[in-house]
């Protein structure tokens, strides 16, 4: 959205997209696709009618999609004969094309780091971690220090095992990833598209299992 007046250099760019939409012949057949993932950005002048008026969303893909792209990134990449596709999507559930793409590049990296020839599942395990929390942080801790967040974690994980409607517990740790100082995660097994009261009210327990009275 141009601010910055007549001489702004995105006031500039979108006058020019505008001139050339406005000079096509009408006999002549052409179609003007644009993509953004910033929509609410738009200039109100590119989406008036005759213009830019038509949309389609297009959304996270689901389990089929995710399988489809993860076969296509795969490919020029030596992968281990415990790998599975389909698999790794379902633990990618909203995950983008650019964010498996990223995950299995990250993969090949780590596998290449450990002077390993082929990528295994528990590299793209890993490399799904660091898509999704950041890197590892070696962070300076006192024992006491750990013991509450390895408390606190534990305190997530049991929850989450024993309340109903809760995805499976795939890892808890206490290494530090991005801005977080421990982890459980709890990928989802499918696309879900509604939530029930059951699984909401778990999953807020879940959250508050970590809880712990200082006093």
């Amino acid at each position: 959205m141009g601010i910055g007046g007549g001489h702004d250099e995105r006031e500039q760019t979108l006058n020019q997209i505008l001139i050339e939409m406005d000079g096509f012949d009408p006999r002549t057949n052409v179609i003007v696709l644009a993509a953004t993932n910033r929509p609410d950005m738009l200039d109100p002048a590119l989406v008036r009618p005759g213009r830019f008026d038509r949309r389609i969303s297009i959304p996270l893909p689901d389990l089929n999609a995710r399988e489809e792209i993860i076969k296509i990134h795969m490919k020029g990449k030596p992968f281990d004969t415990d790998f599975s596709s389909l698999k790794t999507s379902k633990k990618t559930v909203g995950f983008s094309g650019a964010d498996i793409e990223n995950m299995l590049n990250e993969s090949a990296i780590l596998a290449a780091r450990k002077n390993k020839n082929k990528i295994s599942q528990l590299d793209v395990e890993e490399a799904m971690l660091k898509v999704t929390m950041g890197s590892e942080r070696r962070t300076l801790m006192t024992p006491e220090e750990k013991k509450v967040i390895a408390y606190h974690e534990a305190g997530h994980a049991l929850i989450a095992y024993n309340v109903p409607d809760m995805d499976p517990v795939s890892r808890v740790t206490i290494i530090a990833r991005g801005g977080s100082l421990g982890h459980t995660s709890l990928p989802p097994q499918r696309d879900r598209y509604n939530e029930n009261k059951t699984r909401l009210v778990s999953l807020i327990t879940t959250m508050l299992g970590g809880y712990r009275d200082w006093e």
